[in-house]
């Protein structure tokens, strides 16, 4: 089966723990069918920044070999996640008059060109350019301008700029596989888009996606992303934290975190024994469940409580700028290291408000693959891949409209002159 028998779309997550790819097509009713998946560890990459090209490159190879196999497609293009502490937000402001009766496209088009159209960090490019609403004289949180009449429009939009530098390095990777880029997307984004709802976005919610290397936050209120943020610290501190305190191998306490490990002690029992690795070929040894997470809830903790800080300086700034700023529908949780037993208790203490698991939302196919939270990122880049692809039917099917009309009335002008 060849790429061009179906709508396809590929999504791209170089992490810092795993390289993943899946293949989806997109259905009628906008639905995601995932038809393949490949999944390599990952080298070569450190908290979203390559450190070694030609490791990133064979990981990037393997994965993309394997979802050719089990897609029995040719992929020739993709949608790349980006991440990394070098990620960053503003919130900006376009003003524009009005010239006709009406907004039209390109009025919309303008204000928003406007608003980005200021001083972002040196060597930093823009990434998104995402409309939060607009106001028209003084009617405020308009979502959609278009048709509302007025003399002036004012826009706010969220643009998350990142190093040009740093995302150069991501996509020389994915070229040398002679595979294009259709486009760079933030990892946080990608991960909304897989698992919150419209709902949510309008009460007010926090996105956690829980990496190996970083931690990826979108917050939104009013249906509006106000917030991205990228903490370069996450699942893997706390294996290293595991490694150092019971002498294993880092590769046998990331499999002790994630078959043992729990965020919340009071939950494990006091008589549960498990059996750990040790390092050098000594023999293993017997240790209490209840201590290992004596070291995994601290390092838990500790995590959270980094989103906390970065959602209360928001809701602060959020308040005093008369902005909506209650996350009424809380905290989701997604991303690998988010598995980890008793991390929804845990995650309650710290934020007092409902917390969830974010699992991928709106995807059929291989379930296995598209339905757990690990595949967070890569199931938002089809997401927003699909958006992008249906957006760019809808231009050409009204393009192809305005040539026909044209025609007609050029045919009908010709009939009437002579």
């Amino acid at each position: 089966m060849k790429a061009t028998d179906k709508k396809l779309v590929v999504g791209l997550e170089i992490g810092t723990s795993k390289v993943a790819v899946l293949v989806g097509d997109i259905l009628q009713d906008g639905i995601v069918k995932i038809i393949g998946y490949g999944n390599y560890p990952s080298k070569g990459i450190d908290k979203g920044g390559v450190n070694d090209l030609e490791a990133v490159v064979q990981c990037v190879q393997q994965s993309i070999n394997q979802a050719e196999l089990t897609s029995e497609c040719n992929i020739k293009s993709v949608y790349l996640a980006l991440s990394g502490k070098h990620i960053s937000c503003q919130n900006e402001i376009g003003i524009v008059p009005i010239p006709e009766e009406e907004v039209t496209q390109e009025d919309v088009e303008n204000v928003v060109h406007t608003a980005k159209s200021v001083r972002i960090k040196n060597e930093h490019r823009i990434l998104h350019v995402i409309p939060q609403e607009y106001t028209i004289d003084y009617q405020e949180g308009i979502k959609n301008p278009i048709g509302l009449s007025g003399i002036r429009m004012q826009a706010s939009v969220h643009l998350i700029t990142c190093h040009n530098g740093m995302a150069k390095n991501m996509i020389k990777a994915v070229r040398r596989c002679d595979v294009k880029v259709d486009q760079v997307i933030f990892s946080g984004l990608a991960s909304s888009y897989a698992v919150l709802t419209e709902d949510e976005k309008e009460l007010g919610v926090c996105v956690v996606d829980i990496g190996g290397g970083t931690m990826d936050i979108a917050i939104y209120t009013a249906g509006a992303l106000r917030h991205t943020k990228v903490i370069p610290y996450a699942g893997n501190v706390v294996t290293r934290d595991i490694a150092y305190a019971f002498g294993t191998p880092p590769i046998e306490a990331e499999s002790i975190k994630i078959n043992y490990g729990c965020a919340l002690g009071s939950l494990v029992k006091k008589e549960e024994n498990i059996e750990i690795a040790s390092l050098g070929g000594r023999p293993s040894r017997i240790l209490q469940r209840q201590t290992l997470s004596e070291v995994i809830e601290p390092r838990y903790i500790e995590l959270l409580n980094l989103v906390k800080k970065e959602v209360c300086k928001l809701q602060k700034q959020l308040k005093s700028e008369s902005i909506k700023h209650h996350l009424s529908a809380g905290i989701v949780l997604t991303g690998g290291a988010s598995q980890i037993n008793g991390i929804i208790s845990c995650a309650q203490k710290i934020f007092n408000t409902q917390v969830r698991i974010g699992e991928p939302l709106n995807v059929t196919g291989l379930i296995d693959y598209s339905n757990h939270p690990y595949y967070a990122t890569a199931v938002g880049l089809l997401h927003y891949g699909k958006e992008y692809f249906l957006n760019k039917e809808i231009e050409s099917m009204e393009k192809n409209n305005f040539i026909e009309n044209w025609i007609k009335k050029f045919s009908n002008w010709i009939k009437k002159e002579f």
